[in-house]
């Protein structure tokens, strides 16, 4: 060999080496985080911190989640996932994925020389699934020129490095776990739910290759986004053939397969659709609540202080999560934690209830109401709200908009904003019938959304405090307050059965008998008040207790009243659970005071629980992402009344439902099972009630308008045996008719074997064909 020849051999060898120290160097250099970026070593220990916390029913079904930014990714494990799925990614991304160490070496040889020498589209790429979970954990982070320069060979760095910290099995989990597959689906999870309506493990073979097809381009080969089915389905089939020549599945099996035509059922993942979107949204609250600080708040907002204070300090779900720290001393976040939260929520009594509430409100009360005011100049008002009434609740709503927010921080004029929203124009408004296309001025829209009646309705077992149905309104996500925590309004004669209870306390019994006239009694400043009592019957005669109780008379009320102190009231009526404002006056007694539904349903647990109050219990445990325990929790119960004078007011409230105000429970709706429970109506019908048990369900109902002055002019709809207590009765119907809940409908109260109230009693006046019409509290 000639001296030349030496020569260019060692240059060649020299350069060969100077190449391969480079690249070295160069790794070197990316792996120490010279240059580009390498996430801490931490981050490759746990790539994913942000899972979104699930929802699951008392029956063991996931009914929603709670996401950070729209990023719903739930953490599956890889025992939870379909094999087939497994097997369609590996074939299809990655077909030595077990055999290669981060970087595949033949598909990456193959990619230099058929793509970017001979530029043959179809030569293949040579990523590995390690380095797709490398670039889809970090890519975004080399967004810089050297980083875009050098983006390959870091993923290459970190996907050998992931490979050191995690088994094949971890690295294809991550991978699913973490792929967006649009529609708000990140993950397998999720992406299972929205495309099939299943769970991972439940996907069939070409519903696995659908959602593998979609790693490639999740946008393009979206059965659903293009309303073109063909392109994903082409897709789907390539991901079949690769399967087929993986050897994972047979040639007859692949052709038969690719001739499916693709059927998707497409759940989209929204907060404000889906199964019990109000008790969701609660929860949500209740779990990342913060300590509540007083401020400079209205009547109503000071209200709403106390009952958060009470909850924050004897509650230990409202605000877990601000009380609850992690092993790394941060507090739990359920947006990115992938907790398991266990609720006591049944889907199908959460069913049975939103049914009935759609029921009467969508099938007999709006429309009655509709045609009440149609034609009237007041409307959707009451006939007794003045001209300027009218306008300052319809300015006070104005203000309250969007449109009037975004438009005066765009600095126009006060006048102006007030002529816009007389302007007519295209808008869509919500309706039972569904959303409407209509012209109208946005002043006419708030007026017609004035006019839709509201409610709220819960359901609970008095014996363990678990909520089962929980309707917090009439649509979420169109009337997202809610009527079941936030709302409060005035209780009317629900509130009776609470001052009949301290009478019993107190010694008196439901046979005890007084003259039924007019009761006058004195406030603390010596003014008199001498409660009405219209549509009064047996004035003059001697009536009992009960029978008090039964036809809601506000003159028996008064007499007990008379025995008592406001302030002594007021003191049981917090251990009942009323935590908002109370005004130790005498008109108390009738219902002035504004409760939510949730503390109604609450305190009547008393009755069926021989004294004890139950507090509503939504979760029973929380669990973290791996399915350990972090947190359970237990019934809270408090002792109102004792066990006698508890049996004496069941037998009272059982009278209300056998003969008195609540008597179409069992003249209409033929329920057979024992109940009790108490109507009540406020001053001009604004608000209705029922809240009504049986020996192992305790439910209550509100119906109203969003404002008071919204309301029925006639009595015979207003009232609350008219239009919350049919909520109640078609509840109980379809509860009591499945048989699968196990509520049976000879159920019947326990009562001790001595137990004899009253020997001689008079029974309730049975009018209207049995129907007992209640007459109004006088709340003025």
């Amino acid at each position: 060999m000639n001296t030349l020849t030496q020569k260019i051999v060692r240059l060649l060898w020299t350069a060969f080496i100077a190449g391969w120290a480079i690249i070295g160097i160069l790794f070197i250099l990316i792996a120490t985080g010279v240059i580009g970026y390498m996430p801490p070593i931490e981050q490759l220990q746990n790539p994913i911190d942000k899972y979104a916390s699930q929802l699951i029913s008392s029956d063991g079904k996931v009914f929603g989640s709670y996401a950070h930014s729209g990023d719903n990714r739930i953490y599956t494990g890889y025992n939870e996932i379909s094999p087939d799925l497994i097997k369609a990614l590996i074939a299809t991304e990655d077909v030595r994925f077990r055999s290669h160490s981060g970087i595949d070496s033949k598909g990456l040889f193959r990619a230099v020389v058929k793509r970017g020498i001979l530029n043959q589209k179809s030569g293949g790429g040579g990523s590995t699934i390690t380095q797709q979970l490398a670039k889809l954990l970090y890519s975004p982070r080399t967004e810089t020129k050297v980083g875009r320069l050098f983006q390959k060979p870091i993923e290459w760095v970190i996907a050998v490095k992931l490979e050191r910290f995690y088994t094949k099995e971890e690295i294809i989990t991550m991978y699913l776990n973490y792929f967006d597959f649009l529609y708000n689906a990140v993950g397998i999870k999720s992406a299972s739910y929205t495309y099939f309506g299943k769970q991972p493990s439940d996907l069939k073979i070409e519903e696995a290759a659908v959602l593998v097809g979609m790693c490639k381009n999740p946008a393009y080969y979206n059965p659903i986004l293009h309303g073109e089915v063909e392109r994903s389905r082409g897709r789907r089939n390539i991901v079949l053939e690769q399967m087929y020549k993986a050897k994972y599945i047979t040639k007859q099996a692949c052709d038969s397969l690719q001739k499916l035509p693709l059927v998707t059922s497409f759940h989209r993942i929204t907060h404000r659709d889906g199964e019990a979107p109000y008790f969701r949204e609660r929860l949500r609250q209740m779990l990342m609540a913060k300590k509540p600080e007083r401020k400079n708040y209205f009547e109503w907002q000071v209200d709403q202080y106390r009952a958060d204070s009470v909850a924050w300090e004897n509650d230990p779900i409202y605000g877990w999560c601000n009380k609850n720290k992690k092993s790394d001393g941060s507090y739990y976040n359920i947006y990115t934690d992938g907790l398991k939260i266990y609720t006591t929520i049944d889907l199908k009594m959460q069913q049975y209830a939103e049914e009935a509430v759609e029921k009467q409100m969508k099938e007999v009360l709006q429309p009655i109401f509709d045609r009440e005011k149609r034609g009237r100049s007041y409307a959707p008002f009451s006939r007794n709200i003045s001209q300027d009434e009218q306008q300052k609740i319809l300015s006070r709503a104005m203000r309250q908009s969007d449109r009037w927010r975004e438009m005066k921080k765009a600095g126009i004029s006060e006048s102006n904003i007030r002529a816009s929203f007389r302007e007519k124009r295209k808008m869509q408004v919500w309706s039972w019938r569904g959303t409407i296309d209509t012209v109208m001025s946005p002043l006419d829209s708030i007026k017609y959304l004035k006019g839709i009646l509201r409610t709220g309705f819960m359901a609970m077992s008095p014996h363990n405090g678990h909520i089962k149905a929980y309707v917090g309104g009439i649509n979420f996500r169109n009337f997202q307050y809610d009527m079941v925590s936030q709302g409060r309004r005035q209780v009317g004669s629900t509130i009776k059965p609470f001052l009949y209870s301290l009478s019993m306390i107190e010694g008196i019994s439901p046979c005890d008998e007084m003259l039924h006239v007019a009761q006058t009694l004195y406030t603390e400043s010596g003014r008199p008040w001498t409660p009405k009592n219209a549509g009064a019957r047996r004035v003059g005669e001697m009536v009992s207790i009960r029978w008090g109780l039964q036809n809601s008379s506000n003159w028996v009320t008064a007499y007990l009243m008379g025995r008592t102190s406001p302030y002594t009231f007021v003191r049981l009526l917090r251990s009942y659970g009323l935590n908002g404002y109370l005004d130790p006056s005498l008109s108390i007694c009738l219902g002035t005071p504004d409760v939510s539904v949730q503390e109604m349903v609450s305190a009547y647990t008393a009755f069926v629980n021989k004294g004890i109050r139950v507090n509503p219990l939504p979760i029973t445990r929380i669990e973290d992402q791996y399915g350990n325990v972090v947190a359970q929790f237990t019934p809270n119960m408090v002792e109102v009344l004792p066990a006698d004078a508890a049996y004496k007011m069941l037998y009272m409230l059982k009278s209300v439902v056998e003969g008195g105000t609540g008597s179409r429970l069992k003249y209409r709706y033929n329920i057979k099972t024992d109940m009790g429970g108490k109507t009540g109506t406020t001053q001009n019908n604004s608000d209705g009630w029922f809240v009504g048990f049986t020996p192992s369900l305790v439910a209550g109902c509100w119906v109203g308008g969003e404002d008071r002055s919204v309301h029925f002019d006639s009595m015979s709809q207003g009232q609350g045996a008219a239009s919350a207590l049919p909520i109640f009765a078609e509840f109980l119907k379809r509860v009591y008719a499945d048989p699968k809940l196990g509520y049976l409908m000879d159920e019947r109260f326990e009562f001790p074997q001595n137990f004899q109230p009253c020997v001689m009693d008079y029974d309730a006046e049975i009018v209207n064909g049995g129907e007992v019409i209640e007459p109004l509290p006088d709340v003025e």
